[in-house]
């Protein structure tokens, strides 16, 4: 598994000779409607083993949640089960907040 930064995911969101990463947002759907990163995908935890199926095994999938812990278990789960590019969120969407928007709702 790789980690990212939260600059360093912004920067790749901005570069347009880059493809994006799917965004995938393992919190609950409460914490998904106070904030979240623009073009991301829910999948609370939970319902990821159920939902396997739903993901391309191909792409570079960025695991999010609030601060980094949840993102990593599951972007473990999706390496044993076959995914060779997954990336956890270094600090979640609070790093997120903090260090690319400010404005972003945080709890």
């Amino acid at each position: 598994m790789q980690h990212i930064t939260a600059p360093e995911l912004a920067a790749w969101l901005a570069d347009p000779a880059r493809p994006g990463p799917f965004l995938l947002d393992v919190r609950e759907n409460w914490e998904f409607e106070t904030c979240n990163i623009a073009g991301s995908t829910l999948m609370p935890m939970n319902s990821i083993p159920a939902r396997i199926d739903d993901l391309d095994e191909d792409a570079e999938i960025v695991c999010i949640c609030h601060h980094g812990a949840r993102s990593m278990q599951v972007a473990a789960f999706l390496e044993r089960n076959g995914f060779g590019k997954t990336i956890n969120l270094t600090g979640g969407i609070h790093a997120w907040a903090v260090q690319v928007d400010p404005a972003m709702p945080k709890y």
